[in-house]
């Protein structure tokens, strides 16, 4: 694929995500994609995912803990077959009512069309806290 369609790729994911349609998401994923986003385990998103149904399961982390989501990438940047996002992502803790907006990175790699794969960048600290205020609220 052209860096251009590599691109578009990645935008229908961003806007999938935005309608809440991850089958979309999970249908343009390798069937071997790997997928990490480091961070301390209190965070239940975190973690390294290898395959489409461990993918899911991150998007089932976020679907259930989270509410108000809100991604923004701008821009994307694509190299062969390598696409790179930097942006915001926002969303409130529903044990918490804690409300975060953190920066995040994307960095995606290409293969026959599909996502291979996905390293996310996103700073954990400000996450971490607003899942920790859900522990404490429950002293």
């Amino acid at each position: 694929m052209s860096e251009q369609q590599n691109k578009g790729l990645i935008q229908s994911v961003y806007d999938a995500f935005g309608r809440g349609d991850l089958q979309t998401i999970l249908s343009n994923l390798a069937d071997d994609v790997e997928w990490t986003l480091e961070g301390p385990s209190i965070i239940p998103f975190t973690g390294k995912r290898k395959g489409v149904s461990q993918v899911k399961q991150f998007f089932d982390a976020l679907n259930t803990t989270q509410t108000n989501q809100k991604l923004t990438m701008e821009p994307l940047i694509a190299q062969g077959d390598q696409v790179a996002g930097l942006g915001r992502y926002a969303a409130t803790v529903t044990a918490s009512g804690k409300r975060f907006d953190t920066p995040v990175s994307h960095f995606f790699t290409i293969r026959n069309g599909k996502i291979a794969r996905l390293v996310d960048v996103t700073e954990t600290a400000t996450i971490a806290d607003a899942y920790r205020a859900v522990s404490a609220a429950g002293r």
